[in-house]
């Protein structure tokens, strides 16, 4: 039987009605969160306790050897006042295929749903009520050795905590694609969601955004020719009518949103293809006026329009605003189900 789980509740919340209506995305925490140790081949110690900082040796396997990543998914207050994360569960499906790709222990997926329930139990007065607001759910996961031995470690944390806030991004976005740096490579990390991924993104994001982008639009890594993520997210365009999106190819996060899109544009009829699709035709399709629309596909953003693409020192405008297109009825099936507006056919919903 797995131990219950401890919880210390803080003497001095933080909660406020303005914290939890109006913090911009990631900048705020919630009181309390859930924490669970691994050694000695077993996971033990599973709590729930103040949120706060960590004490760590500077030694720690994941400071030096990158044995460290993190999930992300919300918690909703619903239509009839109740709170339900949105497909929380594939999420512990992808934790543990990065796992296993970092040599790290799998996470029981009881342990990661009590522990993930009793958290959002006990802090679920931080749950947004205003439209559009929510609780952004990050586990992280990461090696906890006192050693500089480069091997996997033998001693890991399991962390969850939450932030509210609103959408990631209020207004299209405009990317830059990228030609000097890869976001991954066949045979490396690209479909985990490890931290290093996002380490090794973060200086073409800099120049990117200096030139007064959002973010850049990453390309392969062999030809700098096709299409992979949208800066940190799923990418899709619609071209002719079909929507587009790059094969989960070993180099692409297979993100749970994405999952979702995918799921409700075939239901409703839309021809979709998985398939590469080069920046030479979405390009050209631009020039044609058939490229209809252009987004990224994400957890924090849901759906992010994209107006523009920057290539090769010339921006490409991208239409955007359509209260038809499939980027609106993307996000607005996809709220609608988080909200509980519309029954959840697909059981998506866990109910807290």
């Amino acid at each position: 039987m797995p131990e219950p789980i401890t919880i210390v509740r803080t003497k001095d919340s933080r909660l406020t009605e303005d914290l939890r209506e109006n913090s911009p995305f990631g900048t705020n925490y919630s009181d309390h969160m859930f924490v669970v140790d691994y050694c000695d081949g077993q996971w033990r110690d599973a709590r729930i306790v103040p949120f706060g900082p960590m004490e760590l040796s500077p030694a720690t396997t994941a400071l030096h050897y990158g044995q460290s990543f993190f999930e992300g998914f919300k918690a909703h207050r619903t239509a009839d006042g109740r709170v339900a994360l949105f497909r929380p569960m594939a999420n512990h499906a992808r934790l543990n295929r990065t796992a296993a790709r970092l040599a790290m222990p799998e996470l029981p997926e009881s342990l990661f749903r009590d522990g993930l329930v009793e958290l959002i139990r006990t802090d679920r007065d931080w749950v947004p009520r205003r439209d559009g607001g929510s609780l952004y759910v990050r586990p992280v996961y990461f090696g906890t050795d006192d050693s500089l031995m480069v091997r996997p470690a033998s001693r890991y944390r399991f962390v969850i905590f939450t932030s509210p806030g609103g959408p990631y991004f209020a207004q299209p976005i405009r990317l830059l694609a990228e030609e000097t740096y890869v976001r991954a490579f066949p045979g490396g990390t690209g479909d985990a969601k490890t931290a290093g991924n996002y380490g090794g993104g973060l200086l073409a994001a800099k120049l990117a955004q200096a030139k007064g982008y959002a973010n850049v639009l990453w390309l392969d890594g062999k030809e700098r020719r096709f299409l992979e993520e949208s800066g940190v997210m799923n990418v899709m365009v619609i071209i002719n009518g079909v929507a587009i999106t790059p094969p989960l190819s070993g180099t692409i996060l297979p993100g749970v949103t994405r999952d979702s899109a995918l799921t409700l544009l075939r239901e409703s009829g839309a021809k979709v293809e998985e398939r590469p699709v080069s920046i030479d035709e979405v390009l050209s399709a631009q020039s044609a006026g058939t490229l209809h629309e252009a987004f990224g596909i994400g957890t924090a953003a849901i759906i992010a329009p994209i107006a523009c693409i920057g290539y090769r020192g010339k921006d490409y405008e991208i239409p955007t605003g359509s209260t038809t297109g499939f980027a609106q009825q993307l996000k607005s099936q996809l709220t609608a189900i988080q909200y509980a507006r519309v029954p959840d056919t697909h059981n998506w919903l866990l109910y807290v």
